[in-house]
């Protein structure tokens, strides 16, 4: 991380000093708002870390509970998650305190005497080189803290309000367009007036209610219980994650917990009628009896049970995720918005509700940011519900085969009229849904954000609307060791990495030209009195050695001076790794290649280093041209 960039100041670099707006901030609410996030879940929370890096934005986040949550109901941390908690600062406590999910082993009757159960197989969690980052266990409530904990020592020193609950809103012709109507716990109702509203309130959210907006879908026909224990035990994968199939007596899938005692089980309860009250009362201990005979010969003393509960699946989604309707006028632009269970609701078997959530808020924050600073017109907050719709329509799409499937009984030998699948079925239909129990199957397809793919052949192993896919590289200045990636902030920026053609003089040429060109995007839309990596953040990835890169010698974009006391930045040039070499990894052409990355880092567009009208006029697509002096 950087720091001492403003001024050298003692203490934890992480404590970013308060901007002068907070000095006049009062504990109350204001009367009036630019974003007012409503739900502290997984979504609201990125939300409120993404735009506390924004003090001249008034954020405000409210919560009907009491206080933070204390104990979550989802855990798995996908590893595009974690990636994104890299943008944050946030990864390397993340991976430290969690359980690594590493393989996936299974168990199925036995041949010799199907009462009994026994291991037949195992997968890799996560395939080889999906990732730089682990699929992680970590429970949501700890997810939350991390991310608030973040916001509160930003600048803006963003905490949440709690105890104070969304009732409804009303619209109107200011500049303040939405009136949000909220009540505190003891009865007390308040009005506060936001620019935008954002329900991130869960499954049963208020906004959502208020928008008039159903959730649609499947009614829920399977019953599973879930519950996180303290146990003793005899089965000796204890502390792996497992797919359990039993003869008769239902599935159980085990899956272990940060800490090194607790583990998670999915106990399979059967079919159910819709509706049935009776399911719900299922305790602790009955899902504990059932456990145990599905581990058959094998059993659990469960000595603690930390959290549990009993939930049936279904799939649904909501018809949109913000306020305009068929009837809005083609240019109308959004004013609330809907995200994660607030518009869409699943099964918790792939664990995708809380890191699919937290993509929601991703995707939004950085356009809202963009669209309140000035940076960009209204008309892109259209693209939120375009672009993460249809992210949902495949979640459901995904979680319905995937729920059924795991549901299965164990095929009988003896009797394959019954149906069921084989552990050989089971083992191979995991391996097969790697990538998207990741998270990095997501791809958005072509808009104003996302280019076509003429030019993809320069970078295959950047695919057009899939999350930047990082790789090992030098940085020149220090010679350091480092995730390309790794370089990508949560600051609402743009990023373009400029691979370097053999010669490296392509290369020169194109980071010149965005330095002083008259048609450059980084001057055309770029204010003269800020940074000139303020809005788009450019780095040259050189072929060969770090050492022959001499840093001084480079155009101002990839050393450019910065912040109050105009300090350079030694942080934008990099060379390829001699043990990996990200050329070869990711498939970049002989002569090189421009990747651009949007700000919740998704590869926007992939062109050649002479494509100068081309990169000008992707971006003069969704950011607004700063007003030029005249001379004189």
């Amino acid at each position: 991380m950087q720091f001492h960039r403003d001024g050298y100041r003692p203490g934890d670099p992480d404590l970013l000093p308060a901007a002068p707006q907070v000095k006049d901030r009062t504990p109350e609410l204001p009367d009036a708002v630019d974003v007012l996030i409503v739900g502290t879940g997984p979504a609201g929370t990125v939300l409120a870390a993404q735009l506390a890096a924004f003090p001249d934005i008034t954020t405000r986040i409210v919560e009907r509970r009491p206080g933070p949550l204390e104990v979550g109901q989802a855990d798995g941390v996908a590893c595009r998650t974690v990636e994104m908690f890299q943008a944050f600062g946030l990864a390397d406590a993340l991976v430290r305190e969690a359980y690594w999910v590493n393989e996936v082993r299974f168990w199925g009757p036995s041949e010799a005497d199907r009462s009994k159960i026994v291991r037949t197989g195992w997968v890799e969690d996560t395939p080889e080189g999906l990732s730089e980052f682990p699929h992680v266990i970590v429970n949501q409530a700890r997810m939350q803290q991390f991310l608030l904990e973040h916001a509160a020592k930003s600048s803006s020193r963003l905490e949440a309000d709690y105890g104070i609950e969304f009732v409804g809103y009303e619209m109107n012709d200011s500049d303040h367009p939405v009136t949000a109507q909220l009540r505190h716990t003891d009865g007390t109702e308040i009005a506060v007036r936001a620019k935008y509203v954002v329900g991130c309130d869960g499954a049963r959210s208020n906004v959502r209610r208020a928008l008039g907006i159903r959730l649609e879908g499947d009614a829920a026909n399977h019953a599973w219980g879930v519950m996180d224990v303290l146990a003793t035990t005899d089965f000796p994968d204890w502390r792996t994650k497992n797919v359990v199939q039993s003869a008769g007596k239902g599935s159980l899938l085990m899956i272990p917990r940060e800490g090194g005692n607790m583990v998670r089980c999915y106990v399979d309860l059967g079919v159910v009628e819709a509706g049935d009250a009776e399911i719900r009362r299922t305790t602790a201990e009955q899902l504990a009896e059932v456990a145990n005979a599905i581990l058959h010969p094998y059993s659990i003393d469960v000595q603690q049970v930390a959290w549990s509960s009993v939930y049936e699946v279904g799939q649904r989604v909501a018809a949109r995720f913000d306020d305009l309707t068929p009837d809005s006028q083609a240019d109308a632009t959004p004013h609330l918005f809907l995200t994660g269970d607030a518009c869409h609701t699943h099964s918790a078997k792939a664990g995708q509700g809380m890191n699919v959530s937290m993509q929601d808020a991703f995707n939004l924050g950085w356009k809202l940011a963009a669209v309140l600073q000035g940076r960009s017109d209204a008309a892109l907050l259209r693209t939120y519900s375009e672009e993460r719709q249809a992210i949902a329509a495949d979640l459901i799409a995904f979680d319905k085969h995937w729920s059924a499937f795991i549901a299965q009984p164990a095929l009988d030998p003896e009797h394959p009229e019954l149906g069921g699948v084989t552990p050989a079925d089971m083992q191979a239909e995991f391996a097969r849904q790697g990538r998207y129990t990741a998270g990095v199957a997501t791809q958005y397809t072509p808009s104003s954000l996302t280019g076509a793919a003429d030019h993809q052949h320069l970078a295959t192993g950047f695919e057009i609307g899939t999350r930047f896919h990082s790789a090992p590289v030098r940085r020149v200045a220090d010679a350091k060791r480092m995730e390309l990636g790794h370089s990508h902030r949560a600051d609402g920026r743009w990023r373009v990495y400029a691979f370097g053609d053999s010669s490296s003089a392509a290369l020169g040429e194109f980071a010149t030209w965005l330095t002083e060109g008259e048609d450059s995007p980084v001057r055309r839309f770029t204010a003269a009195d800020a940074d000139i990596d303020s809005v788009i953040d450019v780095h040259g990835v050189f072929r060969g050695s770090h050492r022959d890169v001499d840093v001084t010698a480079l155009p101002e974009i990839l050393l450019p001076t910065s912040g109050p006391l105009g300090l350079q930045d030694w942080e934008k040039a990099w060379a390829a790794d001699d043990r990996v070499d990200i050329f070869a990894e990711r498939g970049i052409a002989a002569e090189g290649a421009v990747v651009v990355v949007r700000p919740d880092q998704y590869v926007a567009h992939v062109l050649p280093l002479t494509a100068r009208a081309e990169l000008r006029e992707f971006f003069a697509g969704f950011l607004l041209p700063v007003e030029v002096p005249v001379a004189g």
